[in-house]
């Protein structure tokens, strides 16, 4: 076989004792294509064996709820039950099939819950809901529930699970010192403030053995008087000495998101890489980086700078799901870029109607709407 045009990126790397054939991974994107009721879809499937087709190592599928009453949307998927592991056994194997690892993120939405009575670190509040704080016997809770729920992804034929600790959800809201304003065990101190998320990984742990457990990390919330690397980084040095397989790394929550300067800096190459290499610097786990990577020489420079050990890619890989083949063969301008300016595919998710891209073919579209219904 002919050399890649990129060795680095496509150089095999081991995480949690599992080889990846190369450094390309899916992080993991929320598109509502699961079914009501969070089940596993003909869409849904359809996507994840796309995904896996390209030539990519790991493929992380999205958040899956580990309580009904900490899912982020009906469309969220769940595995809060064993009536969700067969839905989710076929998306392990339709993954696997592809000769890719596949990882189930498992998630509490905390504060950003669409539930009845939303539930947090502390009552600080969210787009004009108030959560309630939770108490200690609920917190124990929370972690065995976890913990089940990184089971059944075991029991589901997955090769990972991850636990989501991104995008200002629950884990990250008990690390913030800006959401968690508890004057208990798990608030006041940084060492305090990650005592959930720790506690978590262990319990998690106990549970499912030497299955291989990853951690999305929320390095900066980019927002005044929120979680900042220097947080992260003490947060990042406690899950790797407690066995974290790797740390995906992310910056930004829903409330930073839509902020003017935010929304700017989200729109430049590689936004996200300098989170990645800060922890990096503090761990010697794996760190994944993510953050419109958009060409393969930028993340081929990230690698080779050593600046984070894989890339992650989520709407570029969906965009164009030959990126990691085009990749390869050096093809880089042919890869079909999203488009910085557009927003098409949230403003679909936000009505309930399945993310498509406007860059695709007529067909492609089409075959996606049919899938939804």
């Amino acid at each position: 076989m002919k050399k890649p045009a990129y060795p680095t990126l496509f150089k095999s790397k081991s995480i949690g004792g599992l080889r990846l054939k190369n450094r390309i991974t899916m992080a993991p994107l929320y598109l509502g294509y699961a079914a009501e009721g969070g089940r596993v879809s003909p869409l849904l499937e359809a996507h994840y064996r796309m995904m896996a087709q390209s030539g990519a190592a790991m493929i992380v599928v999205e958040n899956s709820s580990i309580t009904p009453a900490g899912s982020g949307s009906s469309r969220t998927l769940r595995c809060d039950h064993d009536r969700y592991v067969g839905g989710l056994a076929k998306i392990a194997a339709t993954i696997k099939e592809q000769r890719c690892r596949a990882s189930l993120q498992i998630n509490h939405a905390g504060r950003f819950a669409r539930s009845v009575e939303p539930v947090s670190a502390s009552d600080v509040p969210a787009f004009g809901r108030t959560p309630r704080a939770l108490l200690k016997k609920e917190i124990t809770t929370i972690q065995k529930q976890f913990a089940r729920a990184a089971h059944r992804v075991q029991k589901a034929g997955f090769d990972l699970v991850e636990l989501h600790g991104g995008t200002g959800y629950l884990l990250s809201q008990f690390v913030s010192p800006r959401t968690n304003l508890r004057n208990d065990a798990y608030g006041g101190s940084i060492d305090n403030r990650i005592r959930f998320p720790i506690e978590t990984l262990k319990r998690v742990k106990d549970q499912v053995g030497d299955f291989p457990v990853g951690y999305r990390l929320l390095a900066d919330e980019w927002l005044p008087g929120g979680l900042t690397v220097a947080d992260a980084v003490v947060l990042a040095s406690a899950l790797a000495e407690n066995g974290v397989a790797y740390l995906s790394v992310m910056g930004g929550t829903y409330e930073s998101f839509f902020l003017p300067d935010v929304v700017k800096k989200s729109r430049r190459p590689g936004y996200m890489v300098a989170l990645a290499q800060a922890i990096k610097k503090a761990v010697k786990v794996p760190v994944i980086a993510a953050g419109r990577i958009s060409s393969p020489a930028r993340a081929e420079a990230i690698l080779r700078d050593n600046k984070a050990d894989l890339i992650g890619l989520a709407r570029m890989l969906w965009v164009d799901p030959h990126w990691p083949q085009k990749a390869r063969r050096g093809d880089d301008r042919k890869i079909l870029n999203c488009n910085t300016k557009c927003d098409a595919c949230f403003q679909l998710v936000m009505k309930g109607q399945p993310a498509i891209c406007p860059r695709w073919t007529k067909e492609k579209r089409a075959a996606y709407r049919e899938l939804f219904h």
